[in-house]
């Protein structure tokens, strides 16, 4: 891989989701396919794409002759601080959004089949590379795009969301597999249906996701009456990109309601939205960032960081950072006034862990009052030793008092630790923690480590300190499926080959004629394969041209399957 300094920076638990593309294993056909899907999206986003997208696609050195290299992008994209990794197929939400927010591509590294030339369920690298790429030389819309990752990693995700995640996964594997059968893609989705028909209560990675959708991968700019392309969908999509300027799709003007419409990834889209700049996007994201648990905090942060079962983060007024999975909250009044984590727990402050509060010293989970200490005209974090003293709180001797909840704490100060002169947490020895007759810390639990803060400010998902906490991803267990090439299919790559050669000038014109005759004598028709020999022909003014055309015309009346992209190629 060549050096890329936005690789060498990612974070570890990113890297287990890194594949090879293995670049050599794509078939004379697979170039054939991307050069054909280029060529028609070049021919046609001339008139619908935004300006950027065409600038971009010569900045970032994609050729419409032949499917890139993952290395070839890294070298252009680095210039402009970005970077493009390969990875198998879709991955988890919040590891494509992580990724996103480092400034890093993903690009699923299989090539979509003939059959699927203009749209494909599952990820490619001409969605990814030829959708995603270009468009971000623009610097508006690349800071859109970073920013949307950072926030959208942070955004919580419900079990039913990971069960859609693998179902859509699984689908889009069996879509993109010829040899899957009917049975096992009607099953799939299926499932998928059901899933959907009762996700309950939208979390936000849902409704951030709908919000990607609408703009990242299918999003139109400028006016309601005549848009311009920018979403990655559209823009490596023939049939979409030409159906998407038809009046049968409505078009929307970009809102944060948005976020209520879901999307189906394997159906063309019955609506799309229109921003008027790239600017209006990070108007909306900001408004629904003010939304999510990670602007809002309290105990409703708390109950989502709860609802999801994963690691998430909880921040004290005091800038103290508590990250584990939290699993209990105790609340009056609509407000959140004790926490729980279970299991390895660490704390921190500006996303680094405090020394001695990592996994090891909170094992077990972590539990902390919220709130100010009855009596006290000011929040804890800002109390000096002399303010603590006349709560009777000091050093090394026996205190005892009350929150304004009414949780009770009887110990011994041990020490404090400040921060910015904020007072961060208070450790005790000897600790009673009660609400009521509630029992919430007892002595013989060891050291009563308590969390700062009068309030929770933000909560979301995800430990502050990635490396602390030794966060890891565990990579999907399906992977996709390897296409095994049949013999007679071989035997047609190797007339692609014989014709991208003719086209460069490795080999003779001369050898065309033998290579349409024995196209004729093939009883399997690559409609493909003819499309790439009238190419050539015309280019040569070729007598047999007008045969081949003749035989493509035929071609898509038997098939009619076939008609719309045999048009597009006679047309081009």
């Amino acid at each position: 891989m060549v050096n890329n300094s936005v690789i060498e920076q990612l974070p570890e638990h990113l890297k287990c989701f890194i594949t090879d593309q293995y670049h050599e294993l794509y078939t004379p056909q697979d170039h054939a396919v991307w050069r054909y899907v280029m060529k028609q999206n070049l021919r046609k986003l001339t008139l619908v794409a935004h300006p950027a997208y065409l600038d971009g696609l010569a900045k970032t050195g994609i050729s419409i002759e032949s499917i890139p290299s993952i290395d070839e992008m890294n070298h252009i994209l680095s210039k402009i601080g970005w970077a493009a990794v390969a990875v198998d197929g879709f991955i988890p939400p919040a590891a494509f959004m992580e990724f996103q927010k480092h400034k890093v591509l993903v690009i699923a590294a299989d090539i979509r089949p003939v059959d699927q030339i203009e749209y494909t369920p599952a990820p490619d690298i001409i969605h990814e590379a030829a959708g995603h790429a270009p468009i971000i030389v623009d610097k508006e819309y690349s800071d859109y795009l970073r920013n949307f990752g950072e926030i959208g990693s942070k955004a919580f995700s419900s079990k039913k969301d990971n069960e859609l995640y693998e179902a859509i996964r699984h689908l889009s594997i069996l879509k993109a597999d010829p040899y899957s059968t009917e049975k096992d893609i009607v099953e799939a989705e299926a499932k998928i249906d059901h899933i959907s028909n009762n996700m309950g209560i939208p979390s936000e990675m849902a409704l951030i996701r709908n919000l990607h959708w609408w703009t990242v991968e299918y999003g139109l700019i400028g006016d309601l009456e005549h848009p311009k392309v920018y979403g990655a969908g559209l823009l490596s999509s023939i049939g979409e990109c030409t159906s998407a300027m038809k009046k049968e799709v409505t078009k929307l003007p970009y809102t944060i309601e948005a976020i209520h419409y879901n999307f189906d990834i394997t159906k063309p889209q019955p609506q799309l939205f229109v921003t008027p700049d790239f600017a209006h996007l990070n108007k909306v994201l900001e408004e629904f960032t003010n939304q999510m648990a990670l602007k809002k905090g309290g105990l409703e942060g708390l109950l989502k960081a709860i609802a999801s079962g994963n690691a998430a983060t909880a921040r004290f007024a005091s800038g103290l950072q508590v990250s584990g999975i939290f699993t209990n909250v105790l609340s009056q009044n609509g407000q959140a006034i004790y926490l729980n984590t279970t299991g390895p727990t660490i704390l921190c402050y500006k996303n680094k862990m405090l020394p001695e509060h990592g996994k090891d010293h909170h094992q077990d989970g972590f539990g902390s009052p919220i709130g100010k200490i009855k009596g006290s005209l000011k929040p804890i974090r800002l109390l000096s030793d002399a303010d603590l003293a006349e709560l009777g709180i000091i050093k090394d001797l026996p205190s005892e008092f009350e929150f304004e909840s009414g949780i009770k704490v009887t110990g011994i100060l041990r020490s404090l630790i400040r921060k910015d002169r904020f007072v961060v947490l208070m450790s005790f020895s000897d600790c009673l923690v009660k609400y009521q007759e509630r029992i919430l810390f007892e002595p013989s639990w060891g050291i009563f480590d308590m969390a700062v803060g009068e309030h929770i400010v933000s909560v979301y998902n995800g430990p502050a300190d990635p490396v602390g906490y030794g966060l890891n991803y565990e990579p999907p267990t399906e992977k996709t499926h390897k296409i095994i090439v049949p013999k007679e299919t071989r035997e047609r790559h190797k007339i692609y080959t014989s014709l991208r050669n003719i086209r460069e000038g490795h080999e003779p014109v001369s050898h065309l004629t033998e290579i349409w005759e024995t196209y004729l004598n093939n009883s399997t028709h690559d409609w493909l394969l003819a499309c790439e020999i009238l190419e050539i022909s015309k280019t040569h003014h070729l007598h047999y041209s007008k045969d081949i055309e003749n035989h493509l015309k035929l071609l898509s009346e038997s098939r009619p399957e076939l008609d719309q992209v045999i048009s597009n190629a006679l047309s081009a």
